[in-house]
């Protein structure tokens, strides 16, 4: 699939935003969905963001771990097809106690990468193998608007974090099997490999690389040969 912009459906977006949810998840169904497609379908007792045919597709930008139990049941009779946003780009934009006018916006420093997939997927990773199961990553660019309301986390002085907003789908990252995983793992990674020699491979925090391998594990994609030291050695699995 090959969307560019959210802008060709910003005429649906009414239709489609339900209460309750946040500005990100309504402009992503908007952007996702195609013609025909019903949106907040009913199916199997459970409501579905969009239905395209026979596919379920279900958007969902944190905690896998909410909507574990509703996966394993829908995959036993459906093809499920899991949206997932990654930030790239993250404006900040803070807003006063009350009022609509901004008080402030910035770029954050963090950037996500497709690897961050692995914060959430550590809750559903043996779903990977079902034969009715894919995943795509939204690389986006995002707006997160905070309010100084004194009620957020201590880390943010008080400030809460009460909506987030899509500015634009930049790419996409279909994974349809259990082999579309591999990329993962460099080419010039040797083998076998520690969590950490992933992390620096990567580039990346190795509490990511660590749930990373977990999740490689449970698709049967890396095993553990052994330890050096303290340190797993894992391996490519043949194909």
């Amino acid at each position: 699939m090959n969307h560019n912009s959210p802008s060709r459906n910003n005429d649906r977006n009414n239709k489609i935003n339900t209460i309750g949810e946040s500005s990100l998840h309504a402009a992503l169904k908007s952007w996702y969905a195609l013609p025909g497609d019903l949106i907040e379908a009913p199916v199997d007792g459970h409501i579905i963001d969009i239905k395209r045919g026979e596919l379920l597709i279900e958007i969902q930008y944190r905690n896998f771990n909410a909507l574990k139990k509703k996966l394993i049941k829908l995959l036993e009779e459906h093809r499920v097809h899991l949206v997932h946003p990654v930030a790239e780009v993250k404006w900040i934009t803070r807003m006063p106690k009350s009022g609509k006018k901004p008080i402030g916006k910035r770029r954050s420093p963090k950037k996500e990468r497709t690897e961050h997939l692995f914060v959430e997927l550590v809750h559903i990773p043996y779903l990977v193998k079902n034969p009715n199961f894919s995943l795509q990553v939204l690389i986006t660019e995002q707006e997160e608007i905070r309010r100084n309301d004194g009620k957020g986390s201590w880390r943010r002085r008080g400030w809460s974090i009460v909506d987030h907003k899509l500015i634009e789908v930049r790419d996409t990252i279909l994974f349809n099997s259990p082999k579309a995983y591999r990329n993962f793992i460099p080419p010039n990674l040797p083998q076998p490999f520690t969590n950490r020699e992933l992390s620096e491979a990567l580039a990346i925090p190795l509490n990511l690389a660590q749930r990373m391998v977990y999740c490689l594990r449970k698709m049967d994609i890396v095993k553990v040969v052994g330890k050096r030291n303290r340190s797993n050695l894992n391996v490519l699995i043949d194909e």
